[in-house]
This record gives C-alpha cells, structure tokens and sequence, in this order.
C-alpha cells in the first residue's frame, strides 16, 4: 500500500463572497453589492473540479470543506451540485467529513436543513464573540441572540458542530476571557476553534493600529490569556490537537489534520491553494484570487491556476515543520527525512529539548510542548534553517 492510498485526501471549495468585510480580515473574500449569480460560478467550480480530478484521478475523499468567504450565502442546491461532482470524479469515503462554514447572521432554518439533505455533516460557525459590543467591534453583522439560535439550530440538525472565537481583543482582561470561553464551552457541541486576534497588512485594523488607533494586548497578556484557553479547555474535556483547535476525543476536524499532516487536498475556487502529489512528486497549486478573473479563466482553461509549481526537497520540508508543529501529536521525523532529504540538526534540536520547548515521542516523533507553544515561529524558524 503506497502512502497516497494510506493517507486521507481532502478536498478544499472556496466560496468567495461575503456580506461585508471584517476588519480583521485578510481572507481572500469579496463583497459584491449586486446579487452573485451562483449558477454561473458553480459551472466554473464543477469544471476546475475535473481538472483537478485529472491532476490526481484515483483518490479516496476523506474530507470536503466549504470555506470562504462565506458558504452559507450558498444555495443549497449550489451545494449539491459541487457535492455530487466531486463524487463523480473520485470515490467518496463512506464516513467523509463534510463541513460548511457559516455566519449567524446568514443560518436559516430551511437552508440549514437544505446543506444537511446535501450531504454536509458538518459545520462551523463564524460566532467570533459571545458580547454584543465585542461582535461590533469586530464588525460583525449578527449579535449575540443570532449566534446562540444559530449555535442551538446547528446542534439540532448537525451530527458534529464547531464554532469559532477571538480572544486577545483590546482591553480584554483574564477574567473576562474565562468567563466567555466557559460560557462558550457550556455550548459547544465538541469542537472549538479559539484564535488569538492578529493584525494583518492590508486590513483596517492594521490601518488603525498604524495610527494608534488600535492597541491589543502586549505578549505576556496574550501568553496569560493563551494559557486560561488551554487551562480551561483541557479542564471541560476539549484539550488542544492544534494551537488554536480544541477537541473531544475523536472529534478532531479531520479535515483540517489533512493540512496539519502532510497529506494532499485539491482546492477550487477563487484563491484556493491545494498540495497533490503526482507522480511520485509534491506539486503546489495556487489559483487566481480575484473572482471575475478566475471564472474567465477557469471558462476558457478548464480551470483558474495562478501557479502550478512542484516542491523541492527543502520546500516540502519546510512544509511539513509549519505544519506538523502546530499539532500537539507532534511530527513523524522519518517522514520529514524521507521529504526534505535531510535530518532535523541534532544539536539544535537538543538545544530545544535542554530549553523544554520541544520533545521526542519513542524517537520517531517530534512534539512541540505547551511552553514551546508560545514560541512556535522562533522554533520552527531554528529547525528550518
């Protein structure tokens, strides 16, 4: 058994278009102010879809994931149709995971029954904040009321639920954050995914932090305020599989971990970026970011790829550190030799292991530990040189 047939194999469809624009945003997501027309893109997606069928024919889906953008301004036939092409293209595992991510202020009931009948036996929704004043700040269109009927409808009519929070915003204080993310933990189903605020070139809130406008709190705040988030997590349960993913046991998102571990996924749509292997090699796909641009192209082509580009030894390396690390399993080192041509540095890696930032697993796995968490770039940066 080769390892393309081990490993899982996802599929990744990006639905680029939103109500309105975060301000914290720097996701490859559009506002259109007329009505997109879904049936015009679809027949893009379904046609990038079969040329990515051709790029790796053969494969077992494992995991699909609807993101964005925003998915749930999908009509659920729209869904379906992507949904039904991928199954003509390649076989879909009996027990796929199937995820759509979704705002509150865009769940309805009938349409949230319509993506079930579809296939999606997942969602995830984009609640971000449990306080009215935080959601307007982030520039939310939904509010507290809309988040928990859509965090109480999704309960009722998904098998598996995750939602989504930011913490670390302006002026958030311990206290305030343990009691938010218990409030958040009492509703979740299994799953959450608890993201440090960040400030990102290009959106308006780096804009406004460049004028001092904007100020959030300083490292060690953020180090006490990541530190509840585990404490608290790990407490009901919920233990992080990834910096910023917390779980039941065997409630992972499995698609995700196709990320997290290496393995390959096709992506479509505006922007999407996908890893295939063929032939024996990695190859790395990017398509066009702008919508317009990638429909016209993916009409006249076949599909909407910006580049097309195989990895070099060092490239999948690399990869594989950014990635692996993030994950409390840890990294298969062999693996990474076997990628990357080369060893991890023995004596950086036992600088790391002297300093209690990283640890080896019965000396075939390299696992970040919780104090390595907090310095995970610097860790990565040092084993990648």
């Amino acid at each position: 058994m080769d390892e393309n047939t081990r490993q899982g194999f996802g599929v990744y469809v990006h639905w680029p278009f939103c109500a309105a624009k975060c301000p914290y945003c720097d996701f490859n997501s559009h506002v259109r102010h007329n009505p997109v027309d879904q049936q015009v893109f679809v027949e893009a997606h379904l046609r990038e879809l079969a040329h990515m069928a051709e790029l790796s024919p053969g494969r077992t889906v494992t995991s699909i994931f609807f993101g964005g953008g925003t998915p749930s301004l999908m009509q659920p036939e729209t869904v379906a149709r992507i949904l039904d092409a991928i199954a003509s293209h390649w076989t879909v595992a009996a027990d796929a995971e199937i995820t759509l991510e979704a705002n509150p202020s865009s769940v309805e009931a009938d349409r949230f029954r319509g993506y079930r009948a579809a296939g999606v036996n997942r969602v995830s929704l984009g609640v971000q904040s449990l306080d009215d004043q935080q959601l307007r700040f982030l520039g939310r269109l939904h509010n507290a009321d809309e988040a928990l009927e859509a965090i109480s409808l999704a309960r009722e009519i998904f098998p598996r639920l995750s939602f989504d929070l930011i913490y670390a915003r302006p002026g958030q204080q311990p206290d305030d954050w343990r009691k938010e993310l218990a409030r958040a933990i009492a509703l979740s189903a299994d799953h959450l995914s608890l993201y440090q605020l960040t400030i990102e070139p290009g959106t308006p809130f780096f804009d406004l932090q460049a004028r001092g406008k904007l100020t959030i709190p300083d490292q060690d705040r953020a180090a006490d305020l990541y530190e509840i988030t585990r404490e608290e997590t790990t407490r009901a349960g919920l233990p992080a599989y990834e910096v910023s993913n917390h779980a039941a046991p065997g409630a992972e998102c499995r698609h995700n971990l196709v990320y997290w571990r290496y393995q390959d996924y096709a992506g479509i749509g505006p922007g999407a970026h996908g890893r295939l292997t063929i032939d024996g090699a990695k190859w790395a796909t990017a398509t066009h970011r702008n919508p317009e641009k990638w429909w016209q192209e993916t009409m006249v082509d076949g599909h909407g790829m910006a580049s097309f580009e195989q990895l070099l030894p060092n490239e999948e390396g690399d990869e594989m550190l950014l990635m692996g690390l993030r994950l409390a399993e840890g990294m298969d080192l062999a693996r990474y030799e076997e990628k990357a041509g080369r060893q991890c540095d023995p004596a950086r890696l036992a600088f790391l292991q002297a300093e209690g930032l990283v640890e080896t697993a019965g000396n075939s796995r390299l696992k970040v530990t919780p104090a390595g968490f907090l310095v995970l770039d610097a860790i990565v940066a040092d084993l990648a040189a």
